[in-house]
C-alpha cells in the first residue's frame, strides 16, 4: 500500500519536503560552518562530564555539595539562554559581522574560564573556596559557551533548505563536534590538562576563523510566508524591538512545544548516563584505565554513523529516523544494566552501539527544529529565540541529572571509589535502567505527535497560529 505524502509544511514528513531556497551545501561550505562545533564539543565533555569527577576525586568535594553547586550553576546558565538568544537575534539584525565579533569575545572568555576551572587560582585546601570558585567559574564560562553556541546554531538554522539539507547542515556541525569530543576524551590522559587547554585554544581560534569565511545566512534566506516581499533587514529591525513578545514567541506554536517536550525527555535520558559514565566505568566495571577507549569508541561511533543516518533520513524522514535511534538506545542500555565487574568487552560494545544511536540525537532534533522555525514563518528573524529556549531545555536536563542523581546516589549508599553492593545496584539503576524508561516516554511522544500523523495521512498545518 502506498503511504500518503504529508504536505510540505510538516517537518516530520516521511519524505524530505522543500521549505527554503537554500543551495546545496558542499564540502567547503560545510566544514567552514561546522568546524566551530569541534572546539565547542571539545570543551563540553570536560565541562559537563570530567569536571564533576575531577572535583570529587582530586579536590574531595562531597557529592551532595558538588551536586548542589552544579545544579545552581547550571540552572542559572539555563535561564540566561533565552536572553542570549534574544541577543543573538539583535546581532543578526545588525549584520553577521556583529555576530562574529561578539563571538570572538565570548571565545576568549570561554578559554580563560576553562583555564581557571581546571587550574584553580583559589585555595584548593579550603572546601568553601573550592565550591565558591567552582560556582563562579561555571557561571562565567558557561555564559560565554552558551552565547557562542546559540549564535552558531542560529546561523545554521537561517540557511534553510529541505529535510535532507537541514540534516546535513546540523550533521556538519555535530560531526565536527564529535571529532572534538573524541579528541577531548583522549587528550587529557595523553597530554594532561595543560596540553588539553593548549589544544583547545588552537581549535577555538581555527573554528572562529573558518566561521568567518562561512556562507552568510542572509545570502540564502528566502522571504518567509508572513513577510513575503518585505525587505529582510526591515523585518529584522522590527523584530529587534519586539522585546518580551519576541522572546516568548516560540511558545505560541504547538509544534514547537511538542518537539521541545520530546527533546527534553530524550535529553534527560541521555544526560543521566553522561553524568555517571565515569563512575560506572571506575566502580561498576573496575576498569578506569579503559576510560579513554570507551569514550573515544562512543563518540567515534556517533561520528561514523552520521552518513548512514543521512541516507535513512532521505528515505523515511527526520522523525522516523530519530525514532529508530531511540529504540536502538533503549536496547543497548538494557544490555548495559546486565554488566558487572570486568565486563570490558561487553561495555565496549555498549559504547559502540549507543554511539551509533547518539548520531540521531545529535543531528536530527536540531534539523526538526529548523523545519518548525521555517514552517512558522520565523526564519531569518527569530532563530535565536527558538534556540535560546532549546538550549535552556538541554541545560535543565544536565542540571537535573547532576543536581538530583548525584545526591540521590549518595543517599542510597554509593560513594565514589568505595563500592558496595547497595551502592553499585543504585549506580546501575541510575546509569542504565531509569534512562531507558525516560527514553521510552520520549519515543512514545515522538511517535504520537510526529510519526503517527505523517503515517495516517495529511498532517495538521504548521502555519503560524495562536496556541489554543
Amino acid at each position: 500500500m502506498t503511504r500518503p505524502s504529508p504536505p510540505p509544511a510538516t517537518p516530520s514528513a516521511a519524505r524530505p519536503a522543500t521549505d527554503g531556497a537554500a543551495a546545496p551545501m558542499g564540502v567547503r561550505e560545510g566544514w567552514r560552518y561546522g568546524l566551530l562545533g569541534l572546539p565547542l564539543a571539545f570543551v563540553a565533555l570536560p565541562l559537563y562530564v570530567h569536571l564533576p569527577n575531577v572535583y570529587a576525586q582530586q579536590f574531595g568535594v562531597p557529592l551532595a555539595t558538588l551536586g548542589l553547586v552544579l545544579l545552581l550553576a547550571r540552572l542559572f546558565d539555563a535561564v540566561t539562554d533565552p536572553w542570549l538568544g534574544r541577543l543573538s537575534d539583535r546581532l543578526f539584525a545588525r549584520s553577521h559581522r556583529w555576530v562574529l565579533g561578539v563571538g570572538a569575545g565570548s571565545a576568549l572568555v570561554l578559554l580563560a574560564g576553562m583555564v581557571a576551572l581546571f587550574f584553580p587560582p583559589w585555595d584548593t585546601a579550603r572546601a568553601a573556596q573550592v565550591a565558591l570558585g567552582l560556582f563562579v567559574g561555571l557561571l562565567v564560562t558557561t555564559a560565554a559557551y552558551s552565547q557562542l553556541a546559540i549564535a552558531h546554531q542560529s546561523w545554521g538554522a537561517r540557511l534553510g533548505g529541505n529535510e535532507v539539507q537541514r540534516a546535513r547542515i546540523v550533521a556538519w556541525r555535530e560531526g565536527a563536534g564529535l571529532v572534538g569530543v573524541v579528541l577531548a576524551s583522549v587528550l587529557p590522559s595523553w597530554l594532561g590538562w595543560g596540553g588539553w587547554v593548549t589544544a583547545f585554544g588552537l581549535a577555538l581560534a581555527l573554528g572562529w576563523l573558518a566561521w568567518c569565511r562561512a556562507v552568510p545566512p542572509t545570502t540564502q534566506n528566502a522571504p518567509d510566508v508572513c513577510h513575503s516581499g518585505k525587505d529582510t533587514r526591515t523585518a529584522n529591525a522590527k523584530a529587534s524591538r519586539a522585546g518580551w513578545h519576541d522572546m516568548l514567541h516560540p511558545w505560541r506554536h504547538a509544534p514547537f512545544r511538542r518537539l521541545l517536550a520530546v527533546f527534553v525527555l530524550s535529553g534527560l535520558a541521555s544526560a543521566m548516563p553522561a553524568t555517571l559514565v565515569l563512575f560506572f566505568i571506575q566502580d561498576r566495571l573496575a576498569a578506569p584505565a579503559q576510560e579513554p577507549l570507551f569514550l573515544a569508541t562512543y563518540f567515534f561511533g556517533a561520528a561514523a554513523s552520521l552518513p548512514m543516518w543521512m541516507r535513512v533520513v532521505g528515505r523515511v524522514g527526520l522523525a522516523r529516523t530519530w525514532l529508530v535511534g531511540m529504540g536502538l538506545s533503549v536496547a543497548v542500555f538494557v544490555w548495559a544494566a546486565t554488566l558487572s565487574t570486568g565486563d570490558v568487552w561487553g561495555f565496549w560494545w555498549v559504547c559502540a552501539l549507543s554511539g551509533l544511536a547518539l548520531g540521531t540525537d545529535l543531528a536530527l532534533p536540531g534539523a526538526l527544529l529548523a523545519g518548525v522555525i521555517g514552517a512558522q514563518g520565523d526564519r531569518g528573524r527569530r532563530e535565536g529565540a527558538y534556540f535560546g529556549w532549546w538550549n535552556l531545555a538541554a541545560k535543565l536536563n544536565l542540571a537535573l541529572a547532576a543536581g538530583l542523581v548525584l545526591p540521590l546516589l549518595g543517599w542510597l549508599g554509593y560513594q565514589p571509589g568505595q563500592p558496595n553492593a547497595n551502592g553499585l545496584f543504585a549506580l546501575t539503576m541510575a546509569y542504565a535502567v531509569l534512562p531507558c524508561a525516560i527514553k521510552l516516554l520520549a519515543a512514545a511522544s515522538l511517535y504520537w505527535h510526529f510519526v503517527r500523523p505523517a503515517a495516517a495521512g495529511p498532517a495538521p498545518s504548521l502555519a503560524p497560529q495562536e496556541a489554543p
